[in-house]
């Protein structure tokens, strides 16, 4: 087999299985496992994750949302055209179908390299991590956005962002998503905030912001606030 990663610890178990594009593939279970220590750190960052950008950081910087299903869409539509009109039980049809899958493969991998790159540059740089506690589940459910939240994958973000901050000791905080938009970061006043606006221009002392870079500071301000921490005053601006 080819060894992509080395493993550490004791091999006890392996898993072989075969994908639907024909690959072989083993995943091998190892105990006794140390993490990799990273260097300490104090840095803090609430995080927004969004539609127009995958994600604002309350330091001002984003992390651009690269849309891999849309990118995917035409070559998708059209191989699944193929294989609806191909004849059931040919070798033709098995062929299309394989033509499908492999492009949901490449979506899936590409979408999933993203995810563990992104992850590790926020664990290795933060010490503090804020999110929102978002429900994605529900959210789907609104039609008009389904697919693009589905193709965002926020929730494989999530989970592999507090899989990788647990190994490395680093601390998660998920706070209430509710008015983190609507509310000035710098005075606290709330106002409406239609989702087709997209700076935030506060009415009560004309703070303005992108309204995600605006609600990521409110992420992190709700996480600090939990933890009874002192906000930095830089944080505010």
């Amino acid at each position: 087999m080819v060894i992509h990663l080395p493993w550490s610890g004791t091999p006890k178990t392996a898993v072989v299985k075969r994908t639907h594009t024909g690959k072989w593939f083993v995943s091998i279970t190892c105990d006794e496992v140390h993490p990799v220590q990273i260097p300490a750190s104090s840095a803090q960052v609430g995080i927004d994750v969004g539609l127009k950008t995958f994600a604002y950081l309350s330091d001002g910087s984003q992390i651009e949302n690269p849309r891999f299903f849309r990118e995917e869409e035409q070559a998708l539509a059209k191989a699944q055209r193929k294989l609806s009109k191909a004849e059931q039980g040919t070798k033709e049809k098995r062929k299309r179908r394989k033509v499908v899958a492999r492009i949901h493969e490449r979506i899936r991998h590409r979408r999933e390299n993203f995810v563990h790159q992104q992850t590790r540059k926020l664990v290795n740089q933060y010490g503090l991590i804020a999110l929102e506690a978002l429900i994605v589940r529900n959210m789907i459910k609104n039609e008009k956005l389904a697919k693009r939240i589905a193709d965002a994958a926020w929730s494989a973000f999530v989970r592999t962002l507090c899989a990788k901050a647990e190994e490395a000791g680093r601390q998660i905080v998920r706070v209430n998503p509710a008015y983190t938009s609507q509310t000035c970061s710098a005075c606290g006043h709330r106002q409406d905030m239609p989702l087709s606006v997209r700076i935030y221009v506060c009415e009560n002392c004309s703070f303005n912001a992108d309204r995600d870079h605006n609600a990521s500071l409110n992420i992190l301000v709700q996480a600090m606030g939990r933890h009874g921490r002192v906000i930095p005053e830089a944080s505010g601006s």
